[in-house]
Parts: C-alpha cells; structure tokens; sequence
C-alpha cells in the first residue's frame, strides 16, 4: 500500500501529495488520528483527505485508514528470496512458495474494493445487456489474457483474448459504449497494450487496467487495478506478477457470477457440466 502511494505521488495534485507525504512520514499515527487532524498536519481540506484516499482507489478515509492499519500491523512484509544456482529442490520449494504467498497477503492488504467494485459491475453490466468484453495481453501477460477469456467464456459471456498487437488495434477500434476491455500488464509500457486501451476508452468503451500503479497504463484506464510486485529478475525466479494476475481474474469472474445470479449461472453450468461427460473415460 505504501509503496502504491509513493510510485503515484507525483500524478496527484499539491494539496494531494501533502496528504500522501504526511501518510509515508508516519502510517500508524495517519490510521489513527481523526480527520481534523490529519487536515491540520497536511494544511489542507478535509474533503482533501478524502478525496487523496478515493484517488488511491478507496472508498474513503474510513476504508483507506482500515487497509493502512491492516497493511502496516499486520501485513506480511515482501522479502523477495532469490534461487540460487546451487539451490536443492527443497530449497526451491521454500522460495518460490514462500515469494509467492507473500505476494497474495501483501495483495490483499493492499487492495482496493472500490476499484473491484467498479471493473465488477461494468463487466456484469456488459454481460447482462450483451456487450462485448475483450482481454488483451502481451508476452507472459497475453497467456493470462487468455485464462481470463475462459473463465468468462463458462459464464455465459460473449468474449475474445488477443495478444496480437495489430489484432488488439483492429478490436479496440471496433468496441463502443458499454463495451468492456481488459487490459493486463506487469510492466504497463507496452506500447501496442497502450495505443489499444487509448483508441477503446475514445470510443467509448469502459478501459479496465490491470498493471502496476504509476505507469502510464495505469493512467490511461478507466478502472485500475493494481498489482504492484517486486518482479525478481534473475534468470531461475518465477514471475509471481502473473499469478497475482490470475488471482485478481479469478476475483473478478467471482464477482460478476454473483451479480449475473445463480438462477440463470446455474442450468448453464450443470448443462455444460453433462455435455462434458463423454469426453472423459469413466
């Protein structure tokens, strides 16, 4: 969660970043103090304080001070253990487990529910008025591209994956309002990833980016999700950004399943459930 308020600093206005800076300086004390105060410290507003928190993604200074409070007491801290060439395979084991479930706490301490909430309704809005929604990725991130095609896809949804730049091009030009695109990124500099999510947002369609905080893809979505990983590049380590990827997929597919409703999910899933049956051996 810090290290999201530092890399977006320098996008937020003055009286902004005096909040953010007066967040950094001191987190425990920022979760505890009462608006007024924080106001005071920071010589600003209190509709200044709030609106710092809803920039971060949250819902408001009650939502931003509870995830502080979880993140700097009882987070999980990311020390990324680097493989080693002389490694044994218990060793192995340990780190990539150890780096990974790091990850996912650090994760979910630091995420927002308001961004969630937002990609989660426009993408169950597109499904139930049969908008198009599209996944595009490149490299590592277009094979999650494709996951997310799928899991989409056994909830009913008219959907595509593209990792082709000129593809994603064509498509993007293609959506319009109420159309959703789905845009993930470790890095978020591709340049066919951002001249795809700048041509759907002008047509209209709802840009959801899942990418780290502070790179220009995070700045050209509609919605970002951040996932902020201190990618380990040494040639043996896994890259843990594309299961948190995942992860924020499955979270997503989770909750437009609950919004689309069980009554209608449910027959279609039992149905593709039997057809199913006679491809496997008994």
């Amino acid at each position: 969660m810090l290290d999201r308020i530092k890399a977006s600093l320098s996008s937020l206005a003055p009286a902004e970043q005096r909040v953010g800076r007066l967040v950094l300086a001191d987190p425990r004390a920022f979760a505890s103090l009462p608006v007024s105060e924080l106001s005071a410290r920071a010589q600003c507003s209190k509709p200044t304080v709030v609106r710092f928190c809803r920039s971060m993604g949250y819902d408001g200074l009650s939502d931003f001070k509870l995830k502080l409070a979880g993140s700097v007491s009882e987070g999980v801290p990311f020390i990324h253990r680097s493989v080693d060439v002389d490694d044994k395979t218990g060793d192995v084991l340990v780190k990539v487990i150890d780096n990974t479930v790091a990850a996912f706490l650090k994760y979910r301490n630091d995420a927002s529910t308001f961004a969630i909430e937002k990609a989660a309704e426009a993408l169950a809005d597109a499904c139930k008025t049969g908008k198009r929604i599209e996944f595009f990725g490149a490299g590592n991130s277009g094979i999650v591209a494709q996951d997310a095609q799928h899991k989409f896809f056994r909830l009913g949804v008219h959907t595509i994956a593209y990792s082709d730049g000129h593809m994603q091009v064509m498509s993007a030009s293609m959506l319009r309002p109420g159309d959703c695109l789905v845009v993930i990124s470790n890095s978020g500099r591709t340049r066919d990833l951002m001249d795809a999510c700048d041509i759907a947002r002008k047509n209209g369609a709802t840009t959801i980016v899942i990418t780290a905080s502070g790179s220009p893809l995070a700045a050209a979505g509609s919605i970002h999700l951040s996932a902020d990983h201190p990618e380990g590049y040494d040639r043996y380590s896994p890259m843990v950004s594309r299961l948190m990827h995942l992860m924020i997929i499955d979270i997503l597919a989770t909750c437009v399943a609950l919004r689309i409703g069980g009554n209608k999910l449910q027959p279609l899933l039992r149905e593709m459930k039997n057809n199913l049956r006679s491809k496997r051996y008994t």
